[in-house]
């Protein structure tokens, strides 16, 4: 279900798909994901609207996409050998993608 939120961080009015709720102190706070900006982001409840039809029917701006045949790494710790070797991961962790700036 895509709607409407407003982000702070971009001061806009954005498309996102909520995918999850957690409550506050006095509201909620909504995890979204924005559909045009590929980021994920914190929305307070009151920023979230019904969007218009014509607003939902453009296409995307962002494209989920990705490369092909890499994968992810990750530094693996040895404290009883002492040593580190970079090894194949699940997912992407901070270090793999800073790994994978520096080689860009």
């Amino acid at each position: 279900q895509v709607c409407v939120v407003f982000s702070e961080e971009l001061q806009c009015w954005c498309r996102a798909v909520v995918q999850s709720v957690q409550p506050r102190m006095d509201s909620y706070h909504v995890r979204c994901f924005l559909v045009d900006y590929a980021k994920y982001s914190f929305v307070d409840l009151e920023n979230i609207r019904v969007p218009v039809e014509m607003f939902t029917n453009l296409p995307y701006r962002a494209k989920k996409c990705s490369l092909y045949c890499t994968k992810p790494l990750t530094l693996r710790l040895d404290f009883c050998e002492d040593t580190a070797k970079i090894g194949p991961a699940k997912r992407w962790d901070s270090a793999a993608i800073q790994h994978f700036r520096s080689l860009l």
